[in-house]
């Protein structure tokens, strides 16, 4: 393998996770918000109620969509464990999304759909970014021996 190979090689497989990832979080997205306008808006659920339960399905369609699209080539670590700190993660992420929901609603009193659906959005945003970090680190590790974009330059 060339040096050439060696540096674009893992640029390529970052771009495919991370276009893949996109593509299951913008579906998820639209899962996870048409569930908790739904369930808020509509049954009338409480908004930090609405928002577990619409991430709680999200969350699980992304697992397998992730384990087997956009993390398809990672390691396989056994679905308990995987499926443990996908979730794991995803409650972490929850747990932020849910705190800038509660600050709209509860501390700011911005109760309409328009500033609950921001504050969703925010909190989604700033979830993504930890839970791709944390997936290809914990969830998804990569196979032994494969070098990683972030150690691309430091290979002979």
């Amino acid at each position: 393998m060339s040096w050439v190979d060696r540096f674009t090689t893992p640029w390529r497989v970052l771009l495919k996770e991370i276009s893949a990832f996109g593509v299951v979080g913008l579906v998820n997205l639209f899962i996870d918000i048409g569930l908790f306008n739904l369930l808020h808006f509509r049954v009338g659920l409480g908004p930090t109620t609405s928002n577990i339960v619409s991430a709680g399905v999200a969350t699980t369609i992304s697992y397998f969509a992730n384990r087997h699209w956009s993390f398809s080539h990672r390691a396989r670590t056994g679905l308990r464990r995987e499926y443990t700190l996908f979730i794991v993660i995803n409650l972490i992420a929850l747990g932020i999304s849910s705190v800038v929901i509660a600050f709209t609603y509860y501390v700011i009193s911005a109760t309409d759909p328009f500033a609950l659906n921001v504050a969703k959005i925010v909190g989604i945003g700033i979830g993504t970014v930890f839970r791709f970090w944390s997936y290809k680190r914990w969830v998804f590790p990569a196979h032994p021996g494969v070098v990683e974009p972030a150690q691309a330059g430091t290979a002979d």
